[in-house]
């Protein structure tokens, strides 16, 4: 069976990710734990952070800092 892939996503205040998978489930990612080092550090900044996208594959930003699609689904807490 194939992991669900994020179609949509929702940044929140509380630097977590509202994801909407390819199998309508909506589940919830929190990406504090990542805003660490040199390359996820730049998550840190609101602004910067409220640009995450999908990509058809897993949760993007403008820079190319990304999540593993596993642990995005897997991490995941399922609100609906």
């Amino acid at each position: 069976m194939l992991r669900p892939t994020a179609k949509e996503v929702y940044p929140q205040q509380d630097y977590t990710l509202r994801i909407v998978f390819d199998n309508d489930e909506v589940r919830v990612f929190d990406v504090k734990p990542y805003i660490k080092g040199e390359w996820y550090s730049r998550l840190a900044d609101e602004a910067y952070f409220r640009a995450a996208k999908p990509d058809g594959f897993t949760v993007v930003w403008p820079d190319g800092q990304d999540l593993c699609p596993d642990e995005l689904y897997e991490m995941s807490e399922k609100i609906s």
